[in-house]
């Protein structure tokens, strides 16, 4: 028989069993790790200097070993040279203001200061010459003696403009001068035989002779007093001088107005002419007889001139530039003002 078969039921195993995960644990801030700077490394005494600056193809090695040739605290010569060229650089600019402001004074800051002397002694001239008024009666008897400074004349220079005259005054000292054009104290008085001559500044301090070079044969120097107004002409310039028949024909040289005619001066006057340059030393241009102070020409035959002198070239007192003319007429004055020599109308 047999054995009985056994049979046994397995039950399902119901039993859970737990799953465990591992513990982790919260996430916490992460820190970048601290960078540290390496430290420089400097060339030491047996490196290759040219190896060690090998990227910097700019270098020059003659500038690197001249910087280690200076002692330390010593300043490095191309620094030295650029402070000395800074230097002279503000020296010149302060030489050039300086220069700059004193050219400003000269020209235009001197020209307003003798404007303003000059019109008060025309003022001053204007009033002695109308108390008393002129009238139809004898003639007042015309002052011959004036103060250094004080204003004795008028000179009109028709070519230069209608509007050109000014008031001459007694002496050539720096201070007469700034006033306005200097009449020589030892020279002849206006319309007077001799030499009546006057300087004049040509740059600053009014610069009334500023435009005495562009005056040509012939042309007019009116110069009125208390009583008169006398009328000079230019004597040749130039070429017109050793070509004088060209120009004689000019009515301004033949005698326009009843006036003498111009003409070249010869014997004892032939060193007087229209325009010439001289040193300052040479004086005698401004002689009774113009050229020849020695002269014996006695003082009834002598021709009535006048001489204009002022400085050449302009902005410099290495010589001297005259003008010499003639007289060739005389107008009385009247008490009619509008009475009035008609070379004043002979503006260029």
């Amino acid at each position: 028989m047999l054995p009985e078969a056994r049979t046994e039921v397995i039950a399902p195993v119901t039993e859970v069993i737990p799953v465990v995960r591992p513990q982790v644990d919260p996430p916490t801030e992460r820190i970048a790790p601290k960078q540290v700077e390496a430290p420089a490394v400097a060339p030491s005494d047996e490196q290759d200097v040219d190896e060690y600056y090998d990227d910097d193809e700019d270098y020059d090695d003659e500038d690197y070993d001249d910087e280690l040739e200076d002692e330390p605290g010593d300043e490095p010569k191309r620094n030295r040279a650029a402070k000395a060229i800074m230097v002279a650089g503000e020296a010149m600019v302060t030489l050039g203001m300086v220069v700059l402001l004193f050219v400003i004074y000269e020209v235009w800051i001197t020209d307003l200061i003798s404007a303003s002397k000059q019109n008060d002694v025309t003022s001053a001239l204007d009033e002695q010459w109308d108390s008393p008024a002129l009238d139809d009666g004898p003639e007042r008897q015309q002052k011959f003696q004036f103060a250094d400074g004080e204003g004795m004349a008028k000179l009109y220079i028709p070519a230069l403009g209608e509007d050109y005259n000014f008031t001459v005054v007694e002496g050539t000292t720096e201070a007469d001068l700034e006033i306005g054009p200097g009449h020589y104290k030892n020279s002849a008085l206006p319309g007077q035989p001799g030499n009546f001559a006057v300087a004049g500044h040509r740059v600053g301090k009014g610069a009334p002779f500023n435009d005495l070079d562009l005056l040509e044969s012939c042309d007019a120097m009116v110069v009125e007093t208390q009583t008169s107004w006398f009328v000079y002409r230019l004597l040749p310039v130039g070429r017109d001088a050793t070509n004088w028949s060209a120009k004689a024909s000019d009515p301004l040289c033949a005698g326009k107005d009843g006036g003498e005619k111009v003409e070249p001066l010869t014997g004892a006057y032939n060193a007087a002419t229209g325009r010439q340059i001289v040193t300052p030393q040479q004086s005698d241009v401004i002689a009774p007889v113009p050229g020849n102070s020695d002269s014996a020409v006695p003082e009834s035959q002598r021709r009535k001139l006048i001489t204009l002198t002022t400085c050449h070239p302009k902005f410099s007192n290495k010589e001297r530039m005259i003008l010499q003319g003639i007289m060739v007429r005389e107008q009385a004055k009247t008490a009619d003002r509008n009475a009035i020599p008609p070379e004043l109308g002979e503006t260029g």
